[in-house]
């Protein structure tokens, strides 16, 4: 399998602003927000989706709920943001690479990010 452009970029072959990173994730803005605030965190380990995680992986996903919080403390948005994991195409995951959506900066209604 070819590397994923979330791959590229922990490798540092695609530049891109992390506003975060530590040992086991990095966290950039999304290239096509959906709200004020979308912020990528990426593991730098390669699981595919979150249905393909296994049992040795439980502590780097409990790990990128802990890195999303930090972020979101660190841009000023930790008393209201979405957390959000695509699991497959079918729900509108476009690179195979797990990572989870952190979305704020709006008001949060229905199911839909508003302003």
């Amino acid at each position: 399998m070819a590397d994923s452009i979330f791959t590229m970029i922990i490798n540092g072959d695609i530049p891109a602003e992390k506003i975060y990173e530590d040992d086991h994730c990095i966290a950039i803005n999304d290239i096509n927000p959906q709200a004020p605030v979308h912020v990528l965190v990426i593991p730098k380990r390669v699981i595919e989706k979150l249905s393909d995680a296994q049992g040795d992986d439980q502590s780097l996903l409990g790990h990128l709920m802990l890195a999303a919080g930090n972020v979101a403390r660190q841009l000023g948005v930790a008393e209201a943001f979405r957390l959000i994991i695509n699991n497959g195409e079918g729900a509108g995951m476009t690179v195979h690479h797990l990572h989870l959506h952190i979305i704020a900066g709006g008001t949060l209604s229905e199911g839909k990010m508003v302003g």
